[in-house]
């Protein structure tokens, strides 16, 4: 046991994309890996250089180094004129021609370049602001785009990588700041430099959070290869636990789902091992998602802590009294073990973690901190005589700051800052606190399966757009299976069919089908994830079938914070 007095406090960033790259075409059908990594994930980076005493746990999805390395290899490959930069986006603010002004092509690249905060990014800038009223007034007059000139696209697109990045590389960058102030009028060498900047950023991300984690600031943690939902894979029963009414998919079970959660762990360990150089300890499962049976295949794959929302906690504890009536009431600031896993299980306090993501965006910075830490001082003063609580804090590392001025910079700045030269509380990593525990772990009969998110699984499955997307993957899991076995396919055939499933098999795809989300975004994954399913039947020489090719969900919905994020307590859920 630890002997510091200090309350530990964990703050655990989590970074994921899915695949958004067509693996038949190389081609990036939407542009948010290299944009969340010039924006987001550069400025975890440098909030902590910047505060040597503060500490941190950075999950990595490994599809996500992977995209960062594809964009990497394309822009070098572009630069020595021996192929293309794979992303529409990224292609045209180096192109020497851009489309036909009028042409789907040109308007397309348009649209692409208004996909940001109107307040935070748009609005911020004067000349942003100004090159997206006129785009407005070319949307609602069709017949004046025959006007528009190339030297309007070209600065919409200068613009629209500037506000996209980075505030800790637009206050120190000399490129950034020089474009910033030129305004319009950019030329090739202006777009070129910029480009220059972007690979930059992006060639530095995993370095930085390698000499991070070599400080021993940062504890580096990993998801499933490709933030596959583990417990649904193993079993698509465990969804009953936290809701036994629930309708599943027309499949009682996805085939092989124990051999494919186990390669979707072997994978993540393998790729992060080549981007970081050693072994994970923890694992953050995706969106928390666990049951039994993931804990049961974590501890096989060597990994020492995992955690999830406070929901599966409250579930899991009210489970037990009604084994062990005089259990205690521990809470959800303790580390658990359940059943016979020895994987140490942390659990999110929501009500903090929520008012990052949902509250604090319009506060004043040193009002958010105060208030937040406040909430944490209560905490570490409730546990005297007890053992002292283990506080989480756990979020993406990416949506939230996007609603905050300049990305959330002072807050995050004054987050570190007042918490890395607290008094009573010490930020600390889920590794040092299973190396030096402050407490035993608590050891429950079992786990009750479900997510972060409600405590469930009905993010992922339930609804019937959800169920028949993932009928469409059983069904595709099959061919998949019997054209595996007999021998048609070469080893590298197979190879790139593996990870084609693997891709398919990611959990953002279930997240965005439903009513309950935008029309827009609605449309664009469930268009991405037909895409690679069918791309998953070539590669197995099976041609898709018919239901493939249907719409699977069309959404309605517009929730907070345009669905990227979502409360973790069912009080809290959108109505």
């Amino acid at each position: 046991m630890v002997s510091d007095t200090k309350t530990p406090v964990v703050l655990c960033w989590h970074m994921h994309q899915p695949s958004y790259q067509d693996m038949r075409t190389g081609q990036f059908l939407f542009p948010w890996v290299y944009l969340h990594t010039i924006k987001d994930y550069s400025d975890m980076a440098a909030h902590l250089e910047n505060e040597p005493e503060a500490r941190a746990v950075v999950n990595f999805a490994p599809i996500l180094l992977e995209q960062i390395e594809t964009y990497l290899v394309q822009i070098e490959q572009w630069r020595h004129g021996a192929g293309d930069i794979g992303d529409p986006l990224l292609a045209a603010l180096v192109a020497e021609e851009l489309p036909e002004t009028g042409t789907p092509a040109f308007l397309g690249l348009i649209e692409k370049c208004l996909r940001a905060n109107p307040e935070r990014i748009i609005k911020r800038y004067p000349a942003f602001a100004r090159l997206a009223e006129l785009t407005d007034v070319y949307r609602k007059k069709p017949e004046l785009q025959r006007y528009i000139s190339s030297r309007f696209l070209s600065d919409l697109l200068v613009w629209y990588h500037l506000g996209w990045m980075g505030e800790t590389i637009r206050r120190e960058n000399h490129c950034i700041q020089s474009l910033q102030e030129k305004g319009h009028n950019f030329t090739m060498d202006d777009r070129r430099a910029l480009l220059n900047v972007i690979f930059d950023v992006l060639s530095g991300i995993g370095p930085r959070y390698r000499h991070l984690a070599q400080k021993g600031q940062v504890e580096l943690s990993v998801s499933p290869y490709t933030h596959a939902m583990l417990p649904l894979l193993l079993e698509l029963e465990s969804a009953r636990e936290a809701m036994p009414d629930i309708t599943l998919p027309v499949h009682s079970n996805y085939p092989g789902g124990s051999e494919r959660a186990g390669w979707q762990l072997q994978q993540a360990k393998t790729v992060f091992k080549r981007f970081f150089g050693v072994e994970p300890a923890g694992c953050w499962a995706s969106e928390g998602g666990l049951s039994q049976a993931t804990l049961a295949l974590l501890d096989d794959e060597g990994f020492r802590w995992t955690a999830s929302g406070d929901s599966v906690a409250h579930n899991s504890l009210n489970l037990a009294r009604e084994e062990i009536p005089e259990l205690p009431d521990s809470g959800i600031h303790q580390p658990y073990t359940f059943g016979d896993s020895s994987v140490s299980v942390f659990f999110r306090d929501d009500g903090l973690s929520d008012l990052i993501g949902f509250t604090y965006a319009d506060w004043h910075a040193r009002d958010a901190v105060g208030d937040l830490v406040h909430h944490m001082e209560n905490i570490a003063g409730q546990s005297r005589g007890k053992s002292r609580p283990v506080i989480s804090v756990i979020m993406d590392g990416e949506n939230a700051w996007e609603y905050y001025p300049e990305n959330g910079f002072h807050f995050l700045d004054e987050l570190y800052r007042v918490l890395a030269h607290h008094p009573r509380l010490k930020l600390t990593t889920y590794n040092d606190l299973v190396e030096q525990p402050v407490a035993e772990p608590i050891r429950l009969p079992r786990l009750v399966a479900g997510s972060w998110i409600y405590g469930t699984f009905s993010t992922w499955i339930g609804d019937p757009d959800k169920n028949r997307a993932w009928d469409l993957l059983c069904e595709a899991k099959i061919h998949y299976d019997r054209v595996m076995d007999n021998g048609s396919l070469s080893a590298e055939q197979k190879e790139l069919a593996r990870e084609q499933l693997a891709i398919c098999e990611g959990s953002d795809w279930f997240w965005w089908f439903g009513d309950y989300n935008p029309a827009q975004i609605v449309s664009d994954f469930e268009h991405l994830y037909r895409r690679h399913l069918v791309n998953l039947y070539e590669m197995i020489g099976y041609p898709a079938p018919p239901s493939v090719f249907q719409q699977l969900s069309q959404g309605s919905g517009e929730p907070a914070r345009g669905g990227a994020m979502r409360p973790g307590h069912e009080a809290d859920k959108p109505a």
